[in-house]
């Protein structure tokens, strides 16, 4: 596996960089290695399954104000349940 250097990086670019790696949540590696990628028409491969994507972003902010509310008691913890 090879690696590289790049010396001189406009600010302005670095700044994008930071700024993308920030919104996709990777590291700025990462970032410029799936642009490297994407811009030589390889494929960039997901370390995680997307079987679920299709459902990601259906919840209105109502309906996710909903379902916190109807999980209260869920997130309340009774010591007395864990006594021997």
């Amino acid at each position: 596996m090879g690696s590289i250097t790049i010396h001189a990086l406009d600010h302005n670019l670095d700044l994008r960089l930071s700024e993308e790696a920030r919104r996709s949540k990777k590291s700025k590696n990462q970032m410029v290695k799936d642009l490297l990628a994407r811009s030589l028409g390889m494929s960039v491969e997901c370390k995680f399954a997307d079987d679920y994507r299709e459902f990601c972003g259906l919840w209105s902010t109502d309906d996710l104000a909903a379902f916190t509310t109807s999980q209260t008691d869920n997130s309340r913890v009774d010591a007395a349940n864990w006594q021997p």
